[in-house]
């Protein structure tokens, strides 16, 4: 729904909450039109129910409301004498209507100073719970996120196996959009395997669906920094589909809410307004080299031949000591060995190794690669040699063609909402013939630092800035084989409890945090067996 939809619905919503409580309203010493007014019967209605003001914040909250409008609904009968567990239980079944009952029907009067403090153990254990939830949901929302890093398509920068603590509020907190659904979950729960909102999924009913009616539009809190060229950015993947998040055709179906889209990590090597191109699987932005920050990696595939044959593990333990050690494994032939990811300085000194015949880099020469977007053949382009091209920019206008149509129709279609067809020699949007474009939202062009190992804009193309995610800070546990079994984990210390980015150096916070958390601990307690005895 758009905005002013949702307004429209709020209003109806609070037409129903006066109609369903204004005699309550006036039990409890209050006027019927303030049952009416929207945001100001939420208010009073926390002073009807002894509860504080910032709980009408948390009943606004996506996600969270969830939790805290059926407990506003149970606070409501509770303050009316109704705090049996089957009232409890018909506030939260018949969606709140119980309300209608006791505001039309029963004979209830208002307990001014009711006790608020659970009666039974169990239910203050479900009151704490649950108001756990909601902090740690507000928490995971619009502050901080754990991810784990899943593939090593950062590798030497970011490894497989990192534990990162994601800020939400640098590039300014996305809102969900996805307003029903479980709380600090993604697209699907953990053991059930089912997915963890509501959306149907049919493409032909999405934009009818009422259930899809309820989606909220893109918003951004303000934050204290934009995305910049070779930040480390979390998104969620465009081409991310319900049904195959590997189809990268440029005409298939999305099948999921923006913000239940798979989760990736990548580095942002070109921002809204760059022109950018590949050259030999380096990125040149505006015609000159992107240079990258100290702790970043390029990684390339090479081919090895070695002066004898080797045993397998031999090799390994050869590439082991260049700290060559991503897709080790892959298989060798006779006298040689297929690297999938290294670094200019590890083949550097690779080289000189005595049992070591020749290096060659595999990387690809000009020429069409038919999965690299925009999968047009008039565009000779592959992972290694790709571009010039240029990057939206919200504001920015393109003059469209027939033949750069390919580059920006998904942008302009999918992304922005318009109907992008050509017919002959000419383009229309929305019906309408179209020689320019002007874009609505700025874009980005994700890559990974393994070039040869990731699957990225390369494949599917521009990352809106709708899809924008948040930015890693900080790793606070690293794990060597982490998708080996337990059995095989080792614990990387020197990783752990440092920031993501930084100079050339990595240093490790542990041992200060850990001082802290005891010095905190060793106080409190101190304190309070000094007030005891006081």
């Amino acid at each position: 729904m758009t905005w002013t939809q949702w307004f429209i619905f709020i209003l109806i919503l609070q037409i129903i909450h006066g109609l369903a409580t204004w005699k309550l309203y006036i039990k409890a010493g209050r006027k019927a039109w303030e049952a009416f007014v929207p945001i100001y019967n939420a208010v009073v209605l926390m002073k009807i129910i002894s509860r504080p003001w910032w709980w009408v914040i948390l009943m606004f909250l996506p996600i969270v409301n969830l939790i805290m409008i059926p407990a506003v609904w149970v606070e409501t009968a509770r303050s009316f004498g109704k705090d049996s567990k089957i009232d409890a239980l018909l506030c939260i079944v018949t969606l709140g209507f119980y309300l209608f009952y006791l505001n039309y029907v029963a004979d209830v009067n208002y307990i001014e100073d009711r006790q608020l403090k659970p009666k039974t153990s169990s239910g203050e254990w479900i009151s704490s719970i649950l108001f756990a939830v909601v902090a740690a949901t507000i928490v995971h929302t619009y502050f901080f996120q754990p991810f784990v890093i899943p593939s090593s398509s950062l590798e030497k920068s970011l490894l497989v196996g990192d534990f990162l603590i994601v800020s939400k509020f640098h590039y300014g907190a996305r809102t969900p959009m996805t307003t029903v659904g479980a709380p600090m979950v993604h697209d699907t729960i953990p053991v059930l395997g089912k997915k963890s909102y509501l959306y149907n999924d049919n493409f032909e009913e999405r934009n009818t669906s009422w259930i899809n009616k309820l989606q909220l539009p893109f918003l951004r809190l303000p934050g204290f920094e934009n995305v910049e060229r070779n930040d480390i950015v979390v998104f969620n993947q465009p081409a991310d589909t319900l049904l195959n998040m590997n189809d990268f055709n440029p005409d298939r179906n999305y099948y999921k809410p923006i913000d239940k889209k798979t989760n990736l990590v990548k580095r942002c090597v070109g921002v809204a307004g760059d022109t950018l191109e590949i050259r030999n699987g380096y990125v040149f932005i505006n015609g000159k080299q992107n240079k990258l920050p100290p702790r970043s990696h390029l990684q390339f595939s090479y081919d090895i031949t070695f002066k004898r044959q080797l045993q397998p593990m031999r090799i390994i333990d050869i590439l082991k000591k260049y700290d060559i050690t991503d897709g080790l494994g892959y298989g060798t032939t006779e006298g040689s060995y297929s690297i999938p990811a290294a670094t200019d300085d590890a083949i550097a000194k690779l080289r000189l190794h005595p049992e070591v015949a020749s290096i060659v880099p595999t990387k690809q020469e000009k020429g069409v690669d038919g999965n690299i977007f925009p999968k047009d053949k008039n565009y000779p382009w592959n992972s290694d040699f790709f571009g010039p091209m240029w990057i939206p920019k919200a504001g920015g206008t393109v003059n469209l063609t027939t033949e750069n149509i390919s580059i920006y129709k998904r942008v302009i279609g999918e992304y922005e909402g318009h109907n992008v067809v050509t017919r002959g020699d000419q383009i229309f949007i929305d019906d309408q013939p179209a020689t320019s474009y002007t874009f609505k939202q700025d874009y980005y062009w994700m890559m990974g630092d393994n070039r040869h190992n990731s699957i990225d804009s390369r494949y599917w193309g521009f990352v809106p800035n709708d899809h924008i995610f948040g930015k890693p800070v900080f790793i606070w546990m690293s794990i060597d084989g982490i998708n080996d079994g337990i059995k095989n984990w080792s614990f990387r210390w020197d990783r752990i409890f440092t920031t993501v980015s930084g100079g050339n150096e990595r240093t490790s916070y542990l041992i200060p945090f850990i001082v802290l958390v005891l010095g905190i601990t060793f106080f409190n307690k101190w304190r309070k067996k000094k007030k005891a005895t006081s």
